[in-house]
């Protein structure tokens, strides 16, 4: 070996205390979706061929490999549809390790995982034979008892001979079990440099687990290189670590490049299965064939998935109740599914399955793995698997004629489905026996009873009994292979019971035509009504329910109709031509009934009424001008008796037709104007006459007052022609205006004679000083008096000028504008000093207090 070849001695020691892994484990699938191990490592040699495999990759879908595909970051590897990784063209590595990401994508749901792939670079030893190409070394086993192994540089040789070229230093995966109890630093490995031989050097590693949190779990000896672990791992709190070696000498300087070391926990059996409930909850139909699926029951294990101690198996320990067999179910072992075994399930007899489960790991070993249970409650839901059933075949009821929305008869059914569901709900129908539709069946929403329920009404003459045939059915259809029972129809007979009906007149309302004026005692018809009740001997009996212009009368026994009096078109009665009149028609059955009847009279108009003019009064200027009177005729009946009217003009008096003349506008207006130059102001009677149309034609003669009066330039009447044309002359206008004169004359005398006595009466107040008006104390008096007197001395006490009486007055009143001043200084003590001889000055109707107060003390 030449001098500063470089070459590096790495010396592995493990300790006896550590345990090998036995071997490796094949991945088995479970439930939840990725790969096996999030970061891969293999040992690789420097040189890789094209298409040469390196490693292989375990993914689970959950559902097969089948649409499984993958994908890598890099352009030198690939991987097959069965995981395994490939070199896509030769290589030669560089460095001591490559790096790169396999993806693996479902096809069906497009979710994506990752995993880490890292090749680590083997570098054979000159004291051993090296490895075959193409196969990786083992990492580094707890099970190899402590030696020394020399892993060598591979030489090269060029043209200038042997030459050893500088690398970097690599060793193999170091694998440490969990929950290791020590004792504790415990050796993992040695690292040597073959330049410590020349000159001392200090070793150190850095990385999560040495200089980094968690601190201190790895620790090396600076002069020996050896590597400890100093307390025990845990895999479920980290499963891997990665170190780099470092080799400096004593002033610091670097004598080899760092080496990677990766560190890998070995998982132990230290988790139970976890369910994810506790209680789980499921159905299955009843009658389900055996294979049915009913749930799914998820354990989780935090031990490595890819080794006995995460892989989980679960079995059914029992199941409540054991009816009709002890095992209705089974649990695929891997995958958690509980289906049906056996068949009888019948949610009439069992409702309801408790059963529980365990998940042990170390893939079931009831020895050796751990266990967990959980609960696994499987309703069994209802199918409709029980056909509804009549509890007798033929029900009865009745019910009375003419009546609608009324249960006659209720139908009981048994259904041993679950209640209030579509599995239990009736639906009832009518098969036959009802052919026009009178009845119908409701089901009650609480008992499930059917009503059957009169919706059109019955008629005792035509039907005195129905027999229906009903059927009975569920809401939902019944379960396959299932047949409606016998019990599933039943007969209803329904008696129909007779009532007294009314009579009814078969034409309401009935209309005839006839023309008016037809003479007293005419008759017009027969209005007469039909009794329903054809099996009742009954009378029938007529009368007059409205009859507004009393112009009818009916027969009370057959319903003939005659008039009572002359019917006209014209009255106020009559709308529209028509004349209405109602009719009562009575049965005497027991209790009566009675229907009504409306006969209306269609009048046709003869020529019965004159025709008339308007206005009634008109005014025209005493000289022939523009202006004229406007006449229009008027006629209460219609067409044809009425216009074109003829106006005319009679021949007495003969002033009228010398003063006036007439002239026809059109068929219903004419125009009434003076005939001569002029004529005086006054008022004037002028008669029209005027003949209709009808046949034979009628003529009136109307007059109209017509008032002549002087006009102004625009053809109005003036203020003095008006009353002048009214009638009145000079001297009546002054007369009128002397007597409004006289009366505003005597209304002002009065005003002024009120006024006067009203100041007389403020001039007669007696020693009375305005302050003294003080009015809220009054002295009321009633002891003396009474009856109607007291009105008198009342009105005597207002009026100053009345006469005094004897009697005691009462005083309402006092202060200004009292005859008697103020009182209010009188008091009712009877120990003072007070001199009351003053009153004496009051007057007479002062003189009874004068008496009783100023006449000195009593004995």
């Amino acid at each position: 070996m030449t001098a500063g070849s470089g070459v590096l001695l790495v010396l592995l020691s493990l300790s006896g205390a550590l345990r090998a892994h036995n071997g490796d484990l094949t991945a088995r699938e479970t439930c939840k979706a990725g790969f096996s191990e999030e970061d891969y490592t293999a040992l690789i040699s420097e040189n890789i061929l094209e298409g040469e495999k390196l490693l292989k990759v375990s993914f689970s879908s959950c559902l097969g490999t089948k649409g499984t595909q993958y994908e890598t970051n890099s352009v030198d590897f690939k991987v097959r549809a069965d995981g395994t990784v490939f070199a896509t063209r030769e290589l030669r590595i560089p460095s001591e390790q490559v790096a790169f990401t396999v993806t693996a994508w479902d096809g069906q749901t497009a979710k994506r995982w990752d995993a880490v792939v890292r090749l680590l670079v083997a570098q054979p030893s000159s004291a051993r034979p090296a490895h075959k190409k193409g196969k990786p070394s083992a990492g580094l086993d707890a099970s190899q008892p402590p030696n020394d192994t020399l892993l060598p540089w591979p030489q090269h040789q060029n043209a200038n001979g042997l030459r050893r070229q500088k690398r970097d230093w690599v060793i193999p995966p170091i694998n440490v079990p969990e929950n290791s109890r020590g004792p504790f630093p415990q050796q993992l490995v040695r690292i040597r440099s073959d330049k410590d031989n020349d000159i001392p050097i200090r070793y150190s590693i850095t990385g999560v687990g040495a200089d980094q949190p968690p601190m201190e779990v790895f620790s090396i000896d600076s002069m020996s290189g050896r590597m400890y672990v100093t307390r025990p791992m845990d895999r479920e709190e980290r499963a891997s670590y990665h170190l780099r070696a470092h080799a400096v000498d004593m002033n610091g300087n670097k004598v080899e490049n760092p080496i990677d070391l990766y560190i890998y926990v070995i998982d132990m059996n230290d988790n139970r299965p976890e369910f994810v409930n506790q209680v789980y909850n499921g159905s299955v139909d009843e009658g389900s064939k055996p294979g049915t699926y009913v749930m799914t029951v998820t354990a989780n294990d935090a031990d490595d998935s890819t080794t006995a101690n995460g892989m989980v198996r679960y079995r059914i320990v029992t199941q409540t109740p054991q009816s009709p067999s002890q095992n209705m179910f089974t649990i695929n072992s891997e995958t958690g599914d509980i289906v049906t075994v056996a068949a009888g399930l019948d949610r009439e007899k069992v409702q309801q399955y408790t059963v529980i489960v365990q998940a042990t790991d170390m893939e079931g070993n009831l020895n050796y793995g751990l266990s967990n249970t959980a609960t696994a409650i499987i309703s069994v839901t209802d199918v409709n698997d029980n056909p509804p059933e009549f509890t007798t075949s033929t029900y009865a009821g009745e019910v009375p004629e003419n009546q609608v929305e009324v249960v006659v008869a209720n139908l009981t059914v048994m259904d041993r489905d679950q209640p209030h569901s579509p599995n239990w709900n009736a639906f009832y129908r009518i098969i036959s026996g009802d052919p026009s539709g009178h009845f119908s069946i409701r089901t009650d929403p609480v008992t499930n009873e059917g009503m059957v329920t009169v919706v059109k009404a019955v008629d005792y003459e035509l039907n005195r009994a129905f027999m229906l045939t009903v059927m009975v059915s569920n809401q939902a259809p019944l379960a396959s292979g299932i047949q409606m029972s016998f019990q599933s129809t039943a007969g209803v007979t329904i008696s129909v019971v007779d009532i007294n009906e009314a009579p009814y007149f078969p034409s309401n309302h009935k209309l005839i035509r006839l023309e008016e004026g037809v003479p007293t005692g005419t008759v017009l018809t027969t209005f007469s009504a039909v009794d329903p009740d054809r099996f009742m001997q009954q009378a029938v009996r007529y009368s007059k329910l409205s009859d507004p212009a009393n112009w009818l009368h009916i027969n009370a026994t057959n319903g003939q109709i005659t008039t009572a009096a002359v019917l006209d078109r014209e009255s106020l009665y009559i709308k529209n031509n028509v004349y209405e009149a109602t009719f009562l028609a009575a049965d005497n059955g027991i209790p009566p009934a009675s229907g009504t009847g409306t006969l209306q009279i269609y009048l046709i108009d003869i020529n019965d009424n004159a025709p008339e003019l308007l206005p009634k009064e008109a005014q025209i200027c005493e000289k022939p001008s523009l202006n004229a009177i406007n006449i229009t005729a008027a006629d209460a009946d219609v067409d044809p008796n009425i216009g074109p009217y003829v106006f005319e003009l009679p021949f007495a008096p003969a002033a009228v037709r010398k003063n006036w003349t007439i002239t026809r506008l059109n068929g219903d207006y004419a125009q009434l104007s003076l005939r001569i130059l002029y004529l005086e102001a006054g008022m004037y009677d002028v008669p029209i006459i005027v003949t209709d149309s009808g046949n034979p034609p009628l003529s009136n003669t109307s007059v109209i007052k017509v008032k002549v009066c002087p006009c102004d330039e625009n053809g109005d009447c003036t203020t003095v022609g008006a009353v002048a044309a009214a009638g009145l002359g000079t001297s009546a206008i002054v007369a009128i205006l002397i007597c409004v004169v006289i009366l505003l004359t005597m209304v002002l005398l009065f005003v002024v004679w009120m006024k006067r006595r009203e100041k007389e009466r403020h001039t007669k107040q007696l020693l009375i000083d305005p302050e003294d008006d003080v009015r809220d104390n009054i002295l009321k008096y009633d002891e003396e008096g009474g009856g109607e007197e007291d009105q008198g001395l009342r009105a005597a006490d207002n009026d100053p000028t009345a006469p005094p009486y004897d009697s005691l007055l009462v005083f309402d009143y006092e202060g200004s504008g009292s005859t008697a001043g103020s009182v209010s200084s009188l008091n009712s003590s009877s120990s003072g000093d007070q001199d009351y001889d003053y009153l004496n000055d009051w007057g007479p109707r002062f003189k009874k207090l004068a008496d009783m107060y100023g006449g000195g003390e009593e004995d």
